[in-house]
Formats: C-alpha cells, sequence, structure tokens
C-alpha cells in the first residue's frame, strides 16, 4: 500500500465503492441466465443464478486480490453471459450444463495460454480494428437485448407482410406502463453515468424498480401472459411486487452441474469447437482490455507501459472462467466498473478482498431479484452498449480493407443475434479484403487458419448435405 501510495482506509472505501459499482450483476446475471429453457425444458432459475453469481465474484474477486495484488474485481461477463444464453442454449440447443461445461472448458483453455504466454501472442496477433469492432458490435448486441426485453423495441408478428421486421413499441407507440417505466430507467441511470455517481448504476435499478412498483401498485399492469393468453402492455418477465422475504439462505445447488463433453456430442465436434474458440475469443479480448486500461487509470503501468505480473494476473482470471462455469454463473472475468473504486483511491488487492467479501454476504439477499422487473436492469444493458461504442474510434474508416469487415463484425451480431456470426464475418472479410488490398503477407498466419475455420462454420449443412 506504502509504494503505490495508498492507506489501509482507502483500500477499505474503495472496495465498498467497487461492490456497489459492480452489485447490479447480481441483479441483471438472473434475468438473463435464469429465466429461459433449454432444449429439455430446464430453467436454471432466477435465485439459484443470483446465489452463484454473487458466490463465483465473491471468490475470484479476493482470489485475483489475493493473487494479482490489484483493485480489479471479478464477476460474470455480460456479454459472454448473453453468448451462453442466447447462442449457446437459445440458438445452438445446448442444455445448461452442457453451455456451462464449454465455459469451463474455455477457461482450462486460457489458463494453459497463460501459463504458456501464448495467450499474448494470440491477442497480439489480432488487428486493433477487428479487436475494437467485436467489442462495439458486442455493446450493440447488448443494446439490441436489453430494448427487445424492454419493449422499447418489438418484433413484428406479420413481418413478412410489412417493410420492417421489428417496430417502436406497441404499432410504433410506447404504450405500455413497463416500456415507460424502462425509458425513466434509462434516464436515470444515463444521468448516473454523466454524473460520475459511484455505483451509479446499482442505484439505478434500485430507483427503477422502486418507480416500477409504484406504477405496478397503481396500474396493475400484470405479466405479459394472462392465463395463457399475449398481454403485451404487461411486464416482459418478473412482475414487480413486494416478495415473501428480503433475504435467506443461498441456494447453492447449481455448483457443479456442468457436463463438460456433452455439447460435442449435441452439435457436433466441429460446431462445438467453434463455439468453444467464440467464446475464447471473447475471453481474450475483455480481460486483456480492461486490465490494460485500469492498470493505465491506476497508474499501475511500468516503463513499457505494460502491467506487471500480467502473466499471473491473466492465469486467475482465466480460473474465473473456470469457477463461473462450474457455478452456472457464466464466465467470470475483470470489471471495468472497478475504475469507480480505482477513482476513489484503490491500489492494491485488500480493495478486491473487501468487494469479494460483500459479495459472499450477497448470497443472502438474493431473494430481492425476484422484485426487479426486466425493464428496470435492461437500462443496464442499453447504457453498457453505448460505454462500448467508445471504442470505435479506434477503426481507421477511411481504408476500407479495414472499414468492411470492422462494419460487418458490428453489424453481424445484433442482427443475426450472435456474436459468432459476426466474430466469423468479420475474420473472413479481413482476410478477403487483406488479399484484394495486397495486404496477404501482412496478415497474422493465425488469421487465414481462423477465417477458414469459419466458412467451414458457415458452410456446414450444405457440406453435410453434400457428404452425406
Amino acid at each position: 500500500m506504502s509504494e503505490r501510495g495508498s492507506t489501509f482506509a482507502t483500500e477499505i472505501r474503495a472496495g465498498v465503492v467497487t461492490f456497489f459499482a459492480m452489485a447490479y450483476i447480481v441483479v441483471l446475471n438472473p434475468l438473463i441466465l435464469g429465466t429461459g429453457a433449454d432444449v429439455n425444458g430446464d430453467v436454471l432459475g432466477g435465485s439459484r443464478v443470483a446465489a452463484a453469481t454473487a458466490f463465483a465474484a465473491g471468490v475470484m474477486t479476493i482470489l485475483f486480490g489475493v493473487i494479482a495484488k490489484y483493485p480489479f474485481g471479478i464477476a460474470t461477463g455480460l456479454g459472454i453471459n448473453t453468448l451462453v444464453a442466447v447462442t449457446f442454449v437459445a440458438t445452438e440447443g445446448l442444455t445448461w450444463p452442457e453451455a456451462m461445461g464449454l465455459v469451463v472448458i474455455n477457461g482450462l483453455v486460457i489458463v494453459a495460454l497463460a501459463l504458456t504466454g501464448f495467450r499474448e501472442a494470440v491477442f497480439n496477433s489480432i488487428p486493433s480494428s477487428l479487436k475494437a469492432a467485436i467489442g462495439v458490435g458486442i455493446g450493440l448486441f447488448i443494446a439490441m437485448i436489453g430494448l427487445v426485453d424492454a419493449g422499447f423495441v418489438r418484433r413484428i408478428p406479420d413481418a413478412a407482410q410489412t417493410t420492417v421486421p421489428v417496430g417502436l413499441g406497441i404499432n410504433g407507440s410506447l404504450a405500455s406502463w413497463p416500456t415507460f417505466v424502462f425509458v425513466i430507467g434509462l434516464i436515470i441511470c444515463g444521468t448516473m453515468v454523466v454524473r460520475n455517481v459511484r455505483g451509479g448504476l446499482f442505484i439505478g435499478i434500485v430507483l427503477t424498480t422502486i418507480i416500477a412498483m409504484i406504477v405496478e401498485a397503481i396500474t396493475g399492469a400484470g405479466p405479459s401472459f394472462k392465463d395463457g393468453e399475449p398481454n403485451p402492455a404487461g411486464w416482459n418477465l418478473a412482475v414487480p411486487s413486494i416478495p415473501d422475504s428480503l433475504g435467506g439462505m443461498p441456494d447453492l445447488s447449481l455448483l457443479g452441474a456442468v457436463d463438460l463433453l456433452g455439447a460435442f456430442s449435441r452439435v457436433g465436434v466441429l460446431a462445438a469447437t467453434l463455439l468453444l474458440f467464440t467464446l475464447v475469443l471473447a475471453n481474450f479480448f475483455d480481460a486483456m482490455g480492461t486490465m490494460t486500461a485500469l492498470g493505465k487509470q491506476a497508474k499501475l503501468m511500468d516503463e513499457q507501459d505494460r502491467l506487471p505480473g500480467l502473466k499471473k494476473a491473466l492465469v486467475v482470471e482465466g480460473i474465473g472462467a473456470v469457477v463461473g462455469g462450474a457455478s452456472s454463473a457464466s464466465s467470470n472475468t475483470v470489471y471495468v466498473d472497478s475504475a469507480a473504486g480505482i477513482a476513489d483511491g484503490a491500489r492494491t488487492g485488500l480493495a478486491n478482498v473487501v468487494t469479494g467479501v460483500l459479495f459472499l454476504l450477497a448470497m443472502f439477499l438474493t431473494p430481492l431479484y425476484e422484485v426487479v422487473p426486466i425493464e428496470a436492469a435492461a437500462p443496464v444493458l442499453v447504457i453498457v452498449g453505448a460505454m462500448m461504442m467508445a471504442q470505435i474510434t479506434e477503426i481507421d474508416f477511411s481504408s476500407f480493407h479495414v472499414a468492411l469487415p470492422a462494419f460487418l463484425t458490428i453489424v453481424i451480431m445484433p442482427f443475426t443475434y450472435s456474436i459468432a456470426n459476426g466474430i466469423g464475418v468479420g475474420f473472413v472479410a479481413y482476410v478477403l479484403m487483406g488479399l484484394v488490398a495486397g495486404n496477404g503477407k501482412k496478415i497474422h498466419p493465425l488469421l487465414y487458419v481462423v477465417a477458414a475455420l469459419f466458412v467451414i462454420y458457415f458452410a456446414v449443412d450444405p457440406v453435410m448435405d453434400a457428404l452425406q
């Protein structure tokens, strides 16, 4: 602490600040992972996911603080949990244990690559324009999910007979109280970020939930389905109401509920391997970029503008993916929200220990998640999406052989509801445009291999039909 210009009291206070900046994930992750049914009709359940989320975040944040000795909180990665829920389970048809098995394998791969030093080499082989584009694309994807879940953007049932597949609200109007609450929440969260309020996103969810409870008490909007009949003006998931209890013993029954190899038998070795590759790739960029940004903010970088002990930090972060998958909370990674604690003076791993202990205490408050409607949490997705858009300034759009792959990466993700599709199209386009531009020798050999794998992935169905 003395070497880094901090004090015991500062680390304690800053650790609390970091917790409140990150605590929204205990509310948000159950809404992303806990409500959807897998191919067998199994649902993880919000209270179980909330407990697992707090447990994994607490354990990994403490471990990172003790071993890596940096004030970088660790919890479920928003982009990765969406990938698991939407792509792996809802689209590819994996069961929850099979999807979490891929998350665990992803973590083991990352740990192995970090131990050998290969993780940094692979990261450096990807052009900066695609790194930025992936971040921007995931941001748009997350924002799109938030807008749809809140009813701000809705699918049009008879889209085949209209000029657009989606529309604004109900018949072009924001004609529901839940969507009104979302708009208010978006304004509140946006204001919190603009005013640099510590823990602003968490506070925003709490305030919006209170507003939602008042609105429901007055209007009685009810759920989006009543007696099996659709109710477009109702709450999309949870109806905001006072829970039976505010706390209780955490349900940690999801710990260890994984099937390591099930995905390979269900969707095939090639498809499962490409899904795994996408997961590894996403973890690469999240952790490396976030650690670099937080290290610079805390003035912890060395003379070569590198974070001392990065290899050790990357190994622990990889273990976070293993622990997250094994607990069914999805991959855990370094959180950029740790910047709140760093701004308040956090400089050492002691702040992380404080943050981690608070996450473990949060396990006993998981019944509170049932109060929060998705319309109160969706504003955070949109805000996070807006934050991730900042990386678009790193893309050189004046060079079209760079601009086109980046653009395709960005738009394909939200348009196809798939992070994997966006990354794959971007890689293939980058290699092709690079060859056309005469830059073939400048493209890293690894990119040719990756692009070829994605070509096979996109054409796997017709190829299999032809072979049969």
